[in-house]
């Protein structure tokens, strides 16, 4: 018996794709991770976490082990509502649904709006893990290129002019990280923020506006899409996992209640009542302009290290995007194949991600490779750039 037979069309499409996560490569002991787009370590808040986890139990007892929970977690829209009112954003309760992370905000909103005949845009390069669930449900995209002001509008405005004249079906959806992009780092300037809203009302379609890097700053914090929209096109999709702990899977969407609603009909996990009602007990005892300060103090500085590191040590053909927040530096090996050189890297001890898995067509990033800045040490951050910097110059 073949269990092929007993798939879905959306599985047996999305098994013609690279196995989910195939993208992480298998790390060796010891070996600097300039790959992992993670906290830091020592950022995380393990006893502030601790001391939440002991007091909600103290006070609510088995409340948050049930299905049910606990009106704490009324408590955390709230506390989200209140963050998001601060940014411009004024987002009633009906409007807002907490997710378990990002990831399961996309996949929802993917579920409701997009099937086989869907065109959806996305950023050439963008994050993966989105890209693969949009394979999930179409296999009709437009990519559009990125450069140091962000997602090219101008590109964008261009390729919907031209299938509009040819006929051709317009995208629902086009999917953007304005702030600090995954992968590029680079953040959309008002310019451009200002026309994708724009074509977004003239040629009718949504924008899921990621902005999972959004409260990493390092000297000023850009206006999101979804404060500027006045039509309720942008679906602006947040995270705690960045900013507080990833584990605890904290996401959120914030659209029209109408949106809202359905989205809540697909989302069947039951919600997660523990993790929900322990964010809210932190965010209650912790304020978030400390917590969000110590971040972008500590993020900033392994980020002018690693760009220093970068300047020092690589080759002058080798060339990068300067991030202004977030947590990644996109850098462009002209002439390499950055999947060879992640061996060559993984052998010396250092690794990073390949281009290639941040775009539709994989060749389009082939010379180029994500170094992620979060995780690692400064001694670590500028010891695997030299080794790294080693790996290219042998390269040539």
């Amino acid at each position: 018996m073949s269990i092929d037979n007993f798939y879905s069309e959306n599985i047996k499409n999305a098994l013609k794709n690279d196995p989910p996560g195939e993208w992480m490569p298998t790390i060796p002991d010891n070996c600097i991770r300039l790959s992992s787009g993670f906290p830091a370590p020592d950022l995380v808040p393990v006893d502030s976490i601790q001391e939440a986890v002991v007091q909600l139990l103290n006070d609510e007892q088995d409340l948050p082990l049930h299905y049910l929970g606990t009106p704490k977690m009324d408590k955390l829209k709230q506390q989200i509502q209140a963050r998001l009112s601060e940014r411009g954003m004024h987002i009633s309760e009906k409007a807002l649904l907490v997710t378990a992370g990002a990831c399961q905000a996309i996949d929802l909103i993917a579920r409701v709006f997009v099937d086989g005949n869907t065109v959806v845009a996305v950023e050439a390069p963008t994050y993966m893990e989105a890209l693969e669930v949009f394979q999930n449900y179409t296999n009709q995209f437009i990519s559009i290129p990125i450069d140091e002001q962000g997602l090219q509008t101008k590109e964008l405005a261009r390729v919907l002019a031209e299938r509009e004249a040819q006929g051709l079906p317009l995208p629902k959806i086009v999917y953007t990280i304005p702030t600090f992009q995954n992968p590029t780092g680079t953040t959309m300037t008002d310019e451009r923020r200002k026309h994708i809203l724009e074509l977004a009302s003239q040629y009718d379609f949504l924008i899921l506006e990621d902005d999972a890097y959004g409260e990493l700053y390092f000297d000023k914090q850009p206006v999101t899409l979804k404060a500027m929209d006045h039509e309720n096109r942008v679906l602006y999709v947040g995270s705690l996992s960045k900013v507080v702990a990833p584990g605890l899977r904290i996401g959120w969407v914030a659209a029209t209640e109408e949106i809202i609603t359905s989205l809540y009909w697909f989302k069947k996990d039951l919600d997660h009542p523990f993790a929900q009602a322990i964010m809210a007990t932190y965010l209650g005892n912790n304020n978030f302009d400390n917590r969000f300060n110590t971040l972008r103090i500590s993020y900033q500085e392994r980020c002018s290290v690693l760009l220093a590191a970068l300047e020092k040590n690589m080759p002058k053909s080798v060339t990068w995007y300067v991030p202004e927040g977030g947590y990644f530096v996109w850098i462009k090996v002209a002439g390499a194949d950055t999947s060879i050189l992640l061996q060559q890297a993984l052998d010396q001890g250092v690794s990073f991600l390949p281009g290639k898995y941040f775009f539709l067509n994989e060749q389009d990033g082939k010379e180029w490779l994500r170094l992620s800045f979060s995780y690692s040490g400064l001694k670590e951050i500028k010891k695997g750039v030299e080794m790294l910097g080693e790996v290219i110059a042998d390269w040539f």
